[in-house]
């Protein structure tokens, strides 16, 4: 796995003023309370582009995610037995798996949507995801929403 794709838990305190100025936006955005990103940029007093650098990369972990669902999308290879390795490894992580939706693959490449309910017999959140995404195959795994 490259260092781009490990994900760290830090406490607030520790995370730059800037990264929790981006996720400020995003709530603000999310919650309706601004229409654009410029307003929610404005309002936060951080640039368009700090914005746009950081938005996929920070969000907030919530310590009670057990039991709730998680939203993800993959991109993946169009192989034959793919798919059901990916769902293995959630099963083996104790996730509930609640849908699936893929794409008709375009170029042998398929777009995957995958939501998991998180229960407290779930294993490390983390590792499962860093386990899809080593998987051979599997180009990019972005989480879309907890909820």
């Amino acid at each position: 796995m490259s260092e781009d794709n490990k994900y760290f838990v830090l406490k607030k305190k520790a995370v730059p003023e800037v990264l929790l100025k981006v996720v400020e936006a995003k709530r603000l955005l999310e919650s309706e309370k601004v229409m654009s990103i410029q307003e929610a940029v404005d309002i936060t007093g951080i640039s368009r582009s700090s914005f746009y650098k950081y938005k996929d990369d920070i969000f907030p972990f919530h310590d009670n995610a057990r039991g709730k669902t998680i939203t993800f999308v993959l991109q993946m290879d169009d192989e034959p037995g793919l798919l059901s390795g990916v769902l293995k490894l959630i099963a083996e992580y104790n996730a509930n798996i609640l849908t699936i939706h893929q794409t008709i693959p375009i170029n042998s490449i398929a777009l995957l949507t995958l939501s998991i309910e998180v229960g407290p017999e779930t294993g490390n959140i983390s590792e499962m995801i860093s386990a899809i995404e080593m998987k051979k195959g599997v180009h990019y795994l972005k989480i879309l929403a907890r909820e």
